[in-house]
C-alpha cells in the first residue's frame, strides 16, 4: 500500500504512521534499525528503495529516503508512505525535499527515527567527501558509501581514505568478501609458505581491485602490483608467488573463477559479481567499526601501479662514468679512464706525471700483463739488453721505476723467484740513462 502526502510536514507523517499501525492491528514493531538513504530525486531513487526492501527481509527496519529535488523550487515537502507488499519487511517513508529544504535533510529525518535503535546512513550514488561530517552522517553509527557509483571511482576512494572515521564502510569493499574468502582458504593447505610477491589485475577504474591489492599489501607484508586487465570486468585475476609456485585465482567472465595451486588440481569456484542488495544486507549485519577495511584504506599507498616500475635515481647513480683525459705531451692518445660513482679510479689506471707521460707506465704495465708467468718484467729487461745493448736495458729499468707502486713490486717479486742472467753488455762499463725514444724501441 502506498499513501501520498503532498505538501506536508513531518508531524503529519508521524500521525499517519500511527493511524496505519492502529488500523492494521499491529501491537509491537519488530524493527531493529533505521536506514536513511540519501540521494537525489530521480529514476535511481527507486533502485535504492528496491535494494533496501530486499535487505530488509534479513534486517527488518524503517527505511527513510531523503530525495533531494530542485533547489530553485519553492520550499516544499512531499511525503510518501509504503507499507505491506510495497515495503518488503519494513516500512518505507520517502521524503522529497525542494528548494531550501533540500539542504535540511537531517532536520526532516530526526522526528521519524525509531527510538532506541541504531541509525545507518547510506549514500547509494554521490557521497560527501567526509561522510562523518555530513549532518545526516552525524546521526548514524554506520555510514555506507559506494565508490563504484561515483563519477571518478579512484578519486572517491582516495577521499574515503583521507576522511575515514570509525564506522565508515564502502560497498566496493563489501564486493571483495568472496575473493578474500577464496584467497584465505588457499593458505589452509600445505605448504605453509610466505608470499614473496603478489599481483592483482582488474579494470582501470575498479575501486574493488585497488582495495583488494591494498588488503594483500597490508596483510601479507609483501610487495603488491596493481595492473590493468586486458579483458573482463571488475577484478579479473590475482597471483600470489611463493617458493613452491604460484597461487592464481582468475575470473575472466565475471561469473566463475578458476583457482590454481601447486600440487593441487584446478578448482572452479563461484565468483558471481554481487548485487547491491546482497552487499547492503551484509553491511547491516554489523554495526561496529570495520578494522580490516581501515587497514586496506591505510595500505593503498603501498600498492605499486603499472606493469614495470620506473628506474630509480639510485640505479642511475650506480652506473660507472667514463671520462676522456687530455692528450699527452708526445701526441699519443691516452686510454680513457673509468671513474666509479664514489669518485675513485680503478687501481690499474696510472696517474700522469708533470710532463704528462702516462704512456711509459701504461706500456710497461701492458708488457707485464702480456708476458706469461710471474717473471715478465725481468725477461723484458734482459731481452732489451741483449738486442740493443746497454741503452735498451737501462730504458726498461727506468720504465719499471716510473710505472708506479704496483709494477716495481711485481718486478721485484719475480726477480726474487727467478734471478735473471747478467747481460754481457753490463761488463763493458756504466750504462747511460735511456730517453723516451729508447723506451719506445724497448716496447717494440
Amino acid at each position: 500500500m502506498i499513501i501520498d502526502l503532498p505538501s506536508t510536514t513531518t508531524s503529519q507523517v508521524n500521525s499517519k504512521l500511527v493511524q496505519l499501525r492502529e488500523e492494521g492491528g499491529a501491537v509491537t514493531l519488530g524493527r531493529v534499525l533505521t536506514l536513511v538513504i540519501v540521494t537525489d530525486d530521480g529514476a535511481k531513487t527507486e533502485d535504492a528503495v528496491d535494494a533496501a526492501n530486499d535487505a530488509s527481509r534479513e534486517h527488518p527496519c524503517r527505511v527513510i529516503v531523503v530525495a533531494r529535488g530542485a533547489r530553485r523550487a519553492a520550499p516544499r515537502l512531499d511525503a510518501q508512505i509504503r507499507v505491506g507488499g510495497d515495503a518488503g519487511a519494513s516500512e518505507v517513508i520517502v521524503l522529497r525535499l525542494y528548494g531550501e529544504l533540500a539542504n535540511e535533510g537531517a532536520s526532516c529525518v530526526v522526528p521519524l527515527l525509531l527510538p532506541d535503535t541504531p541509525v545507518v546512513a547510506w549514500w547509494p550514488h554521490e557521497a560527501p567527501a567526509v561522510p562523518a561530517q555530513d549532518p545526516i552522517g552525524r546521526l548514524a553509527q554506520r555510514r555506507i558509501t559506494d565508490a563504484a557509483a561515483e563519477k571518478n571511482p579512484i578519486k572517491a576512494l582516495d577521499q574515503r581514505r583521507a576522511g575515514y572515521t570509525p564506522g565508515d564502510t564502502d560497498l566496493a569493499w563489501t564486493r571483495l568478501t568472496l575473493w578474500r574468502a577464496m584467497l584465505a582458504s588457499a593458505f589452509d593447505l600445505p605448504p605453509y609458505e610466505r608470499v614473496t610477491e603478489a599481483e592483482v589485475g582488474g579494470e582501470a577504474d575498479s575501486p574493488s581491485t585497488d582495495l583488494l591489492a591494498a588488503w594483500l599489501a597490508g596483510s601479507l607484508k609483501a610487495p603488491v602490483k596493481r595492473t590493468k586487465a586486458v579483458r573482463g570486468e571488475g577484478i579479473v585475476d590475482v597471483r600470489l608467488e611463493r617458493r613452491s609456485g604460484v597461487v592464481e585465482l582468475v575470473r575472466p567472465d565475471g561469473k566463475v573463477g578458476t583457482l590454481t595451486q601447486p600440487g593441487q588440481p584446478q578448482r572452479r569456484v563461484a565468483l558471481q559479481r554481487r548485487e547491491i542488495r546482497d552487499c547492503l544486507a551484509e553491511e547491516l549485519r554489523r554495526l561496529d567499526p570495520d578494522e580490516v577495511y581501515e587497514l586496506a584504506l591505510r595500505s593503498l599507498g603501498k600498492v605499486v601501479r603499472g606493469r614495470t616500475p620506473a628506474k630509480t635515481a639510485s640505479a642511475a647513480a650506480r652506473k660507472p662514468v667514463t671520462r676522456k683525459p687530455a692528450a699527452s705531451a708526445n701526441g699519443a692518445a691516452p686510454a680513457p679512464v673509468t671513474t666509479k660513482p664514489n669518485g675513485d679510479t680503478p687501481a690499474d689506471a696510472a696517474p700522469a706525471d708533470a710532463s704528462g707521460t702516462t704512456a711509459t707506465s701504461g706500456a710497461t704495465a701492458a708488457a707485464g700483463k702480456s708476458a706469461a708467468g710471474k717473471s715478465a718484467a725481468s725477461k723484458s729487461a734482459a731481452g732489451g739488453a741483449a738486442a740493443g745493448g746497454a741503452a735498451a736495458g737501462k730504458s726498461a729499468a727506468g720504465g719499471a721505476v716510473k710505472a708506479g707502486a704496483s709494477t716495481p713490486a711485481k718486478a721485484a717479486k719475480a726477480a726474487k723467484a727467478k734471478p735473471a742472467k747478467p747481460a754481457k753488455a753490463a761488463a763493458r762499463g756504466p750504462v747511460k740513462v735511456a730517453g723516451k725514444g729508447a723506451a719506445a724501441k724497448a716496447k717494440g
